[in-house]
């Protein structure tokens, strides 16, 4: 981890090389739908940055500043994720912590994430490692058009 740098991705052929990664967590999304997203997601705050070890995208995290009621203004964080080859190594830790820092730069209260119900490792990784709290559990309905 010594060539280890966090950058942010603005340009479409920075988030395609980020999809590679964002598809292990991403799962039902192809990489067209990835891109015709990326415009609305930007434009309403949406940050993606990618941790790199050697020039090479090893991790990502995308996130957006938001105000509400119960959370003043915080971070959700709405993706993290590695490449399955690198887990275990430090980078979600590298990247949350860095989210943490620029959250207190943008004078951010808290950082909120969700997390499936499936992804017991990861809840431990963020309660027990991260020393994030458990206070609600999110719920979603879907909804058709027409």
């Amino acid at each position: 981890m010594i060539d280890t740098v966090i950058r942010e991705l603005t340009t479409e052929n920075e988030w395609r090389e980020a999809f590679e990664i964002m598809k292990e967590l991403r799962t039902e999304l192809s990489e067209v739908e990835f891109l015709q997203l990326r415009e609305e997601m930007q434009s309403q705050g949406y940050k993606l940055y990618a941790l790199c070890d050697s020039e090479k995208i090893v991790a990502v995290t995308g996130f957006i500043v938001l105000t509400n009621l119960y959370s003043g203004k915080h971070v959700w964080v709405n993706d993290l994720v590695s490449t399955a080859t690198e887990r275990s190594k430090g980078y979600g830790k590298i990247l949350l912590e860095f989210v943490e820092r620029w959250a207190i730069e943008k004078n951010c209260s808290n950082i909120a994430l969700s997390s499936g119900i499936q992804r017991t490792d990861a809840h431990r990784f963020y309660e027990e490692k991260m020393g994030y709290d458990k206070p609600s559990f999110v719920f979603k309905k879907s909804i058709s058009f027409g």
